[in-house]
């Protein structure tokens, strides 16, 4: 399947990813609807057609030693989150 590429910098004390850049892989299957390659007309309507993207990749091309600016603002200074802490990023 089709699915996006997410290119940024991912913070190893907190274990937050932050997005820089965004590419597409095409699968190149006919029956994608996300690919160049899709046979049908733009308004598919083919129950064997795929419609839906497989989940984002992360790909870190920065990798920082350091927890992220949201956690030093929450004052966390180190550790991955526990399970129930939330940090919007």
């Amino acid at each position: 399947m089709c699915h996006n590429i997410i290119d940024g910098r991912y913070h190893t004390e907190c274990g937050h990813f932050f997005a820089m850049d965004t590419s597409r892989y095409d699968c190149r299957k006919s029956n994608c609807l996300f690919s160049r390659e899709h046979v049908h007309p733009n308004n598919c309507r083919s129950s064997t057609c795929i419609r839906l993207m497989a989940l984002p990749i992360r790909n870190p091309i920065r990798i920082s030693p350091t927890v992220c600016a949201e956690c030093v603002s929450k004052g966390r200074t180190s550790g991955l989150m526990n399970e129930g802490d939330t940090c919007k990023v």
